[in-house]
């Protein structure tokens, strides 16, 4: 089964959307967009020094991206406007990063892969960093659910229930980094925060609960992900930017399903 290119690519593609559901839930509560994009950008940065010390890319990419965010955490209200911040960052971050690559002498490296996913050559060993890495995720985010729940939903509850926001902020922090760093090969550095955002903020309005959302979220992803290779390997067009395409579609369909409907009540 694992011999089909499409089966492996279908599997990768349902692993990352089952780590970016949950997590991407409480990116759009925070209103956190800005920071998983400035996250995701670091990565091309972990990729350049992955390939300089001749390592594998998960390490390199999860220790930047965990870096990048928890840089962005701790300068956070310490005089700098978040925006401006997140704004210097991510473009820094990427900028390195890619005059970084272009120092490596010896080493061919293809950077629309990077930027954009291969989800097409992922390889047996990369679906278990991914499905690894979703595991991890989904059993972080399942263990402190309850917390990181009532620190998003308020701040001073949580301190009144003998709760730390800054550390269920870490939390996030950690997730963010390993679900970036397994889904750089999926869906690429500038594509990975549309799969946080978008099935989340499509599942936001069918939700009635929390858990619920994070589970419409997880399925829309899962579904996008399907149909997008479908697509890709039906019309010939990019798997990455597909599998984003068939998210932002499904995002506009329920929104307007969701519209029609109040409108007839």
């Amino acid at each position: 089964m694992f011999d089909d290119f499409m089966t492996r690519a279908t599997l990768a593609g349902i692993g990352v959307a089952f780590a970016a559901a949950p997590l991407g839930c409480f990116v759009v509560w925070r209103r956190m967009a800005y920071f998983g994009d400035a996250t995701a950008h670091a990565a091309i940065l972990g990729v350049a020094l992955s390939l300089t010390f001749e390592m594998s890319i998960f390490p390199g990419v999860l220790a930047v991206a965990l870096i990048m965010a928890l840089t962005v955490t701790f300068l956070t209200g310490r005089g700098y406007a978040m925006d401006t911040l997140l704004g210097v960052l991510a473009h820094s971050a990427l900028a390195f990063g890619l005059v970084a690559v272009s120092f490596l002498s010896g080493i061919r490296i293809d950077l629309m892969a990077y930027l954009f996913g291969d989800i097409l050559a992922v390889s047996r060993t990369d679906l278990v960093v991914i499905w690894g890495g979703a595991v991890l995720v989904v059993g972080l985010i399942l263990w402190r659910w309850a917390a990181l729940l009532t620190s998003t939903l308020n701040e001073e509850l949580a301190y009144a229930s003998g709760l730390n926001p800054k550390r269920e902020q870490l939390v996030l922090t950690l997730a963010l980094a390993i679900t970036v760093a397994v889904a750089i090969k999926v869906v690429g550095v500038l594509l990975i925060a549309a799969m946080l955002i978008i099935p989340a903020a499509a599942a936001r309005g069918l939700a009635r609960t929390p858990e619920a959302m994070a589970l419409i979220a997880a399925a829309i992803g899962a579904l996008s992900a399907f149909a997008g290779l479908q697509g890709a390997y039906l019309f010939d067009t990019p798997a990455g930017p597909s599998i984003v395409c068939v998210a932002a579609v499904l995002f506009v369909g329920l929104n307007l399903i969701g519209w029609q409907s109040r409108r007839g009540a």
